[in-house]
């Protein structure tokens, strides 16, 4: 059995203070590889909460009238501090995530970049001068920090899904209160400790967890935080949007995906099996831009399905602090029932499976290809969120274009064709707020991350990821 010592304390952040909830409730915090128990997790009260309100707001009015370059020093500080405590809490990801410890290190690698690039942006974050109508007028536009923020990070990522919803707000001026998840709490908890102990204000970044329903509605009802980011499900992008609408607040969700990728016949083959099957497979599937719907050119069908599935079948399972293992186990026991449920279906539709799809202990579970797959089979139309692969025959890339657009979600796409004219023609076709060509990373600290239609609007990181935080104020001055 692996070490789990060193570990995360696990605490609510409210106020600048690290705490227990009012109540004294909590809850177990299990490593998915091994089934033991990490820690006792604190839950949020009402009372917890509002007072984590409240100190959003006062955190506020100190962190808004803050100079952008002393924000910016605090945040390069603390980027420091993560570089510096990258291996323990890399380590903390994937005792409580499962991911290889190699994939939770570029995470932590990721989340101090990402820390580090929303400080410079802020710092660019410009007004402007808009030409006036009379010699001493003078009309100027600015750009200031929306208000107190709420936010709830999803679990599979727990370093990239949580700096996304701090380093805007707090870059931006903003105050925040961030309810990650109760599966992954760790890495979020060591992160908000490296802001801290660079020297953010009390109440600038609030952490609670515990009976989401309870928070998320508690913390939306109040008028006090004026902007809610989520990283989430669609159906519960939905939810905290009718919750956020009751007092008009700004959203920006990033919600699920079903992405699909493209084999064109004049591709490189093998270069597109090699990496569709490491993407596939990174954080065992459960990814919200994971590659899944593949849609093959007839004529390279047969040499992409074995090839990929031979690639598939050689993933080594294992617990993620093993230097040998590519790929960890699925979050908990859930996700095993949801995957056996979609092979199941799948195959009494007619479907094939060529490597894969059987559970191991706990809730690990093979990398899984599944051959001939048809849009009447619920694995094609619901997300796997796992380490399932499906692959359809195409006639064209018309037709591949077709099967792509077909589902209302649109996060990621990728492609592969050596086709110059095949490249621009799917850019413009394909339905997705990001596409991979060739390659298949979309996920940059500098460039915008967000989808379209059904999986969610806004977009984090680049300079788009700091908009949704500020708000516009016109002051038409007329000098006397």
């Amino acid at each position: 059995m692996a070490d789990t010592k060193g570990y995360a304390q696990l605490e609510l952040l409210i106020g600048g203070r690290w705490r227990q909830g009012a109540d004294g409730k909590a809850e177990p915090v299990i490593n998915p590889a091994t089934g033991e128990e990490l820690g006792q997790l604190p839950h949020a009260t009402a009372q917890d909460l509002d007072e984590a309100i409240a100190a959003s707001q006062a955190g506020f009015e100190i962190w808004s009238l803050t100079p952008v370059h002393e924000r910016q020093a605090v945040i390069d500080r603390a980027v420091i501090l993560l570089r510096e405590r990258h291996a323990r809490i890399s380590r903390i990801l994937t005792l409580e995530n499962g991911k290889p410890l190699a994939e939770a290190e570029l995470e932590i690698t990721f989340v101090a970049d990402t820390l580090k690039w929303y400080g410079e942006e802020a710092r660019r974050a410009y007004g402007r001068i808009i030409p006036a109508r009379a010699p001493n007028l003078r009309t100027h536009v600015l750009h200031e920090p929306v208000g107190p923020c709420v936010a709830f990070a999803a679990w599979n990522f727990p370093g990239t899904n949580v700096i996304r919803k701090i380093a805007g707000p707090v870059a931006a001026g903003c105050s925040l209160i961030l309810k990650a998840s109760e599966e992954t709490p760790g890495t979020c908890i060591e992160i908000a400790r490296c802001l801290q102990d660079a020297g953010l204000p009390d109440g600038v970044l609030n952490l609670v967890f515990g009976v989401p329903d309870m928070i998320s509605r508690h913390l939306l009802a109040s008028p006090v935080p004026r902007k809610v980011s989520l990283t989430g499900s669609t159906e519960l992008g939905k939810h905290l949007s009718v919750l956020a609408a009751s007092t008009l607040k700004r959203c920006t969700m990033e919600l699920g995906g079903h992405a699909p990728v493209v084999i064109a016949a004049d591709c490189d083959l093998d270069a597109a099996i090699a990496m569709m099957a490491k993407t596939k497979t990174r954080n065992a599937g459960q990814v919200c831009i994971s590659p899944t719907r593949f849609l093959v050119e007839k004529a390279v069908y047969a040499d992409f399905l074995d090839g990929f599935s031979e690639a598939m079948a050689a993933t080594r399972l294992g617990n993620g602090l093993e230097e040998d293992t590519d790929m960890g186990p699925l979050i908990a026991g859930r996700r095993v029932e949801f995957m056996n449920a979609l092979i199941d279906d799948a195959v009494s539709k007619g479907a094939k499976v060529t490597t894969g799809g059987k559970a191991g202990d706990r809730s690990f579970f093979e990398p899984t290809v599944v051959a001939d797959a048809t849009s009447q089979m619920r694995a094609m139309n619901e997300e796997p969120f796992g380490p399932l692969a499906l692959v359809s025959p195409v006639e064209d890339l018309e037709a591949a274009v077709a099967e792509a657009n077909r589902l209302p979600v649109g996060l990621a796409a990728y492609a592969f064709t050596r086709s110059h004219a095949s490249s621009l023609y799917l850019q413009q076709k394909l339905n997705a707020g990001m596409i991979a060509i060739n390659q298949p990373a979309v996920s940059l600290p500098e460039a915008p991350f967000g989808g379209v239609d059904e999986s969610g609007y806004g977009s984090e990181g680049g300079s788009e990821g700091i908009e949704p935080y500020q708000r516009t104020k016109l002051v038409n001055e007329l000098a006397l």
